[in-house]
This record gives C-alpha cells, structure tokens and sequence, in this order.
C-alpha cells in the first residue's frame, strides 16, 4: 500500500536530526494542550500545533491509552493524571540541579534562597538553601503558596502574559495575609509592570510580617522560574543599600543567568 500523502510529505520514524518524529510530535502536543490551560479540542490543537487531524488522531488515541491525556463529557481532551508524578519528580529534580547556585547565593548574601515554579495558579517552592543566620522563614520545599503576596509569586507572574496573569489572579479581591498584602488585582498588576522595568520583584512584609523578599526571573527556564532571596526586613533592605556588583540584586541577576543556562531546553 502506498504511504499516505502525510506519512509521505512527513516521515514518522526519524527525522534528520536522527530524533524519534512521534515522540517529538507527542510532546507538541501536550505542550499545546498545556498552553491551551490543560484543555482543548481536536480541531485547536490541529490549529496550535501545525499538525494535520490524522496525525492528530493517532497521536492523541495513543496518550490517552497511556494516561497522558483524557477526554472530558464534552469531548474535549485534558492533560491526564499520568502527569503529575512526571511532574512531581521533574519538580523535586529541578530543586537539586539548583541546589548548587543556592548555596552560592545564600554565601554571597547570608540569607535563605529559594527557587520557585508556578503550577496551578499556585507558587511552589521547588529549592531552597537556608540561611545560617537567626530568623527562619515559613517557606520551604514543597509548600504552596498564592503568588500575589510573594516576591518570587510576583515574578512568576510578570513572565506571563498579562492576560494569563489576570487569570491566575482573578477578579479578586485577593486574601490578606498582612496589613501590607496587596489585594486589588488591577493595582498588583500595575505593580507588575512598573517592576518589570527593573528587573525585579518585592516582597515588603505581604507574606509574613518582618520579612523583605527580592526576586527575579531565570532566564532561559523551561516554564516560568524564579529565584529569590529573603529574610528579615533590615538585613534584605542593608543589601539592596550595598553599592557596586556586590549588590543583592546584580548578584542575583548574574546567579540566575547561570542558572537558567543550565535549566535551558
């Protein structure tokens, strides 16, 4: 039987670069669906992805047999279960390939660093190294937390599109876990976006009281990654107050540089 004129035009074994085409194509699409919020229909995922409704079919057939994908009353296909230890063990696994430029940073500062992701609308703290100093903050690995009043939260949320960071946020108002929480949407985000001018995010006592947290985005992480340092108020604003390159935040960028290289696709 003659191929078809997709399995012609596009062969599924090998590409030239010598990778699996299948896989690689099954990858697009979960990423599509991921992209879509985790739900989406045959035909928009043929309109995200480039890929013909055969190609479609077949592949997605094959990640719902697997788990991967499921199709809801609707018939529409959602991001399966199957997915959540992958990504539970890639969360704990991103934390340990960090741990080395946390420490770093924790040495150059004296205080607690931490690494952060964004899953569900929700802040979760992947790393972290703590401070040898006194005053231990709540956060620690695994703990998740809503990012309107955390600095890394914050720059999570600048990395994102500004309409899927009003999404995330809602139409408020937001909770108040301080005097100092922020919790009109539409003025976080115009915080926001003042902040992305410079470069990096504050957390003024809107988590818990006493505590400053400065936070900035890594780049060139796979999904939106933040970095950050905290610890009491005097100590983190004494840092930010330091001239030159030795300052918090030039230190941060140049950590979270190297960092995000690592962390690159």
């Amino acid at each position: 039987m003659p191929p078809t004129s997709d399995s012609a035009a596009r062969p599924t074994t090998e590409r030239s670069s010598g990778g699996v085409q299948s896989v690689e194509r099954a990858f697009q699409l979960l990423e599509a669906l991921a992209d879509a919020g985790g739900v989406a229909t045959l035909s928009e995922l043929s309109t995200t992805s480039g890929l013909p409704m055969p190609t479609i079919h077949r592949l997605v057939r094959t990640l719902v047999q697997q788990g991967y994908v499921r199709q809801d009353s609707t018939r529409r296909y959602t991001l399966g279960p199957r997915l959540i230890r992958l990504g539970e063990t890639a969360g704990r696994l991103l934390g340990s390939w960090a741990r080395p430029y946390l420490a770093e940073l924790m040495e150059a500062t004296g205080e607690t660093a931490n690494l952060a992701v964004l899953e569900g609308g929700e802040v979760v703290y992947v790393g972290q190294v703590q401070s040898r100093r006194s005053m231990r903050m709540f956060t620690e690995v695994g703990r998740r937390v809503q990012p309107h009043c955390t600095g890394v939260g914050k720059a999570l949320l600048a990395q994102l599109p500004e309409e899927e960071a009003r999404a995330v946020l809602g139409p408020g108002p937001l909770p108040a876990l301080t005097p100092h929480t922020v919790t009109d949407p539409q003025e976080l985000m115009r915080l926001l976006a003042g902040a992305r001018g410079h470069g990096f995010m504050v957390d003024d006592q809107e988590q818990e009281i006493g505590v400053r947290c400065v936070a900035l985005p890594v780049p060139g992480a796979p999904a939106p990654t933040a970095l950050s340092v905290s610890g009491p108020e005097a100590r983190i604003r004494a840092l930010e107050e330091q001239a030159g390159t030795a300052s918090l935040v030039p230190v941060m960028h140049a950590i979270a540089a190297r960092l995000g290289q690592v962390l690159a696709p």
